[in-house]
């Protein structure tokens, strides 16, 4: 998309020009839009999420790779553990455990003061299914923590039972080979790709801003150290230093974090560095050590916020580029680890299902990574058009 040369009014900032610019793209508009909806999805995680355990990690083996859709009636079980209470903020961000076992039945019926379930097998025959029962007691209450719970007749317990410990979910993505809800491991998924691109975002930012306003700034033999370092790790294939790295530190959520920040300040330095040798000879520098200001005065306060477009440009790519990295990590068996899901993860646990009749399960991660990546290239390319100051006019 191509903007024409356009007048705008000497009263109107350049970032309200921008924003401005930006609305016009409607296929970038609709990426951000996207972005923000997955992003609060991602967000609130576990309040929404079918399967609310941590990591939604919570195996049900007798329903394991069932279709989307699917609708299973279970069985609550009464754990033996105290109530689990988890503060608003603490679910929302870790979870919280179940007190109850989910058994999947397919049919139940009562004999005195027990409940006799069929297993769900739809593949077997109704009458070869093996039936588990439980004491009506042993369903409704944890002997060890509630103290009434042989002061209720029969008929209660079987009120109870049939009120509150039966129950039917309907698993609108199906499940995966281990039984877990598919689409609660979608949107916990999503908040680690999500995480790992912000948090890589900014140490990249970070390291190449203050090595490249260095560089760029100072000149000389800082200069030219720094451009060595540049050229150093440009040379070597991103892939292989985040492997590198990440085998230095371990495998683990954190150090994928790191291992992808520690790869993406280059393009950032490089930037920036280009940005300040067109800029640091120009008036305002100037003035600025006419008037007795610090380097670091003139640098952060004056320098720096005139060369941010290009900056948020790459931010956006780079974001894109950790989302796809943190996913080849995964796949690899060298980024996130398990039980955390994670899109990549969830490729390569399900990638055999391709040549199967659950092709969806390694499909959909895959589409989601790549409708991610997508929308924050065309962000970038929407930021970098809105922010072209070639195409502006400031008419007095």
């Amino acid at each position: 998309m191509f903007y024409k040369r356009k007048t705008y009014t000497s009263g109107t900032s350049l970032s309200k020009i921008a924003w401005q610019r930006f609305l016009k793209n409607k296929l970038a508009l609709f990426a951000l839009v996207y972005i923000g909806l997955i992003s609060l999805i991602a967000i609130l995680g576990y309040l929404i999420t079918p399967d609310s355990t941590p990591f939604a990690n919570n195996q049900i083996l007798e329903i394991a790779t069932q279709k989307p859709g699917t609708k299973v009636s279970f069985l609550l079980v009464r754990k033996n553990q105290e109530k689990q209470k988890s503060p608003f903020f603490s679910k929302m961000m870790f979870g919280q455990k179940s007190d109850y076992t989910k058994i999947p039945f397919s049919s139940y019926r009562f004999d005195e003061d027990k409940i006799i379930v069929k297993e769900y097998a739809p593949e077997v025959d109704p009458e070869n299914r093996r039936e588990k029962e439980f004491t009506l007691t042993d369903v409704c209450f944890n002997s060890e923590h509630d103290t009434n719970s042989g002061s209720h007749k029969i008929n209660e317990l079987r009120d109870i039972t049939t009120e509150e410990h039966i129950v039917q979910q309907r698993y609108l993505l199906g499940t995966d080979s281990y039984g877990r809800d598919y689409l609660s491991q979608l949107i916990i998924g999503a908040r680690v790709s999500l995480s790992v691109g912000f948090i890589a975002v900014i140490i990249s930012l970070v390291i190449g801003i203050l090595l490249g306003a260095l560089a760029g700034f100072f000149r000389g033999r800082i200069d030219q150290f720094i451009i060595w370092l540049i050229n150093v790790v440009w040379s070597i294939p991103t892939l292989l230093l985040v492997i590198a790295i990440t085998f230095a530190l371990g495998k683990g959520f954190w150090q994928v974090f790191i291992a992808v920040g520690l790869t993406m300040w280059v393009e950032v330095a490089r930037i920036v560095r280009g940005q300040i040798l067109s800029i640091r000879e120009k008036e305002f520098v100037e003035a600025g050590r006419a008037l007795g200001f610090s380097n670091f005065r003139i640098i952060f306060h004056h320098i720096l916020p005139n060369i941010m477009s290009p900056v948020i440009v790459i931010s956006a790519a780079n974001f894109a580029s950790a989302i796809l990295i943190e996913a080849g990590l995964s796949f690899l068996g060298i980024g996130v680890q398990p039980p955390m899901p994670s899109w990549g993860g969830m490729i390569k646990e399900n990638y055999a299902y391709i040549i199967l009749d659950s092709a969806y399960l390694a499909i959909l991660p895959g589409i989601a990574i790549m409708l991610m990546v997508l929308s924050f290239m065309v962000v970038g390319n929407g930021l970098r058009e809105a922010l072209d100051v070639k195409t502006v006019t400031v008419k007095e």
